[in-house]
């Protein structure tokens, strides 16, 4: 008795994990075809990252890099973010960007196809340090509900400005 019990419940939980997959599988498969996975421009479904950049005459650059994992949906970005602050080990800098460059040219942004964005930052103050960057990014339409934020070691000055989102890494 206790044997069959036992085959039983195997079945049970194998016909279960079997079902399971397949659903799993079938709306994995929906997902990519309909197009009705989450957005990857949402803060929570990418991740962004900051890195040393080239200097240039009386600044220096770092570059921000928004990639997204598989199983999000692409979308448009356009424009630089707005609402940068900058914080260091949770305490607030102080010190918000302005923005420069074109602000039109929309670029697509999801699984496959990463972004990135400068930090531009005048060399006429040694600045302050940050290991944190929030941002609210832009669509070409307005923007996008909620605050991104990169992590990486930069140094902030007053003066500080925000380029474009770019495509590639």
């Amino acid at each position: 008795m206790m044997r069959t019990t036992r085959k039983i419940a195997v079945t049970i939980a194998a016909a279960a994990l079997l079902g399971a997959t397949g659903g799993t599988s079938a709306q994995a498969t929906s997902v990519a075809a309909d197009g009705t996975a989450p957005s990857a421009c949402r803060p929570a479904n990418h991740l962004a990252k900051i890195s040393n950049a080239s200097s240039s005459a009386g600044h220096r650059h770092y570059r921000v890099t928004l990639t997204a994992p598989r199983g999000y949906d692409p979308c448009r970005l356009a424009g630089s973010p707005t609402d940068v602050r900058f914080s260091n080990h949770g305490s607030e800098s102080g010190i918000t960007a302005g923005r420069y460059g074109g602000q039109r040219t929309a670029v697509t942004f999801g699984p496959g196809h990463p972004v990135h964005f400068d930090i531009q930052v005048p060399h006429n103050d040694c600045g302050v340090p940050a290991d944190e960057a929030s941002f609210t990014l832009r669509a070409p339409d307005g923007e996008i509900p909620g605050t991104s934020v990169a992590d990486g070691k930069l140094r902030v000055a007053a003066g500080t400005l925000v380029g474009p989102v770019r495509s590639g890494a």
